[in-house]
């Protein structure tokens, strides 16, 4: 069974940082797709960030040029730097990964941005 971890979350003063980071109980390889998706409250999950097997990459409109995802296949971990962080990317940071069909979800991160 394929468990994600997720750490990195918490408070955080706007224009400031967090790298977030989840950790897989598999080797990520043998999973093609790898995200980062955010639900804040009242609102629907979204997708923030993913990135392939191949290093292809897609960002929201709302996070490019400010968060940058990474995977290490070698750690079997994915890591998402946020840089000038805005109120509006309060919400809880689920990792997901995706291949043959199948979904895994890590339980999330809580990050906070006050202005």
């Amino acid at each position: 069974q394929v468990q994600l971890v997720e750490s990195g979350g918490g408070l955080v003063q706007a224009g400031g940082s967090l790298r977030l980071s989840c950790a897989a109980s598999v080797m990520i390889r043998s999973i093609n797709f790898m995200g980062w998706y955010r639900q804040a409250p009242g609102k629907q999950r979204e997708l923030v960030a993913g990135v392939t097997n191949f290093r292809s990459t897609n960002y929201a409109d709302s996070v490019k040029g400010r968060f940058t995802i990474s995977r290490d296949n070698a750690k079997n971990t994915v890591a998402l730097q946020m840089n000038s962080l805005k109120p509006e990317d309060t919400a809880v940071y689920y990792c997901k990964g995706a291949s043959n069909g199948m979904e895994y979800w890590g339980k999330g991160t809580l990050v906070t941005v006050s202005s």
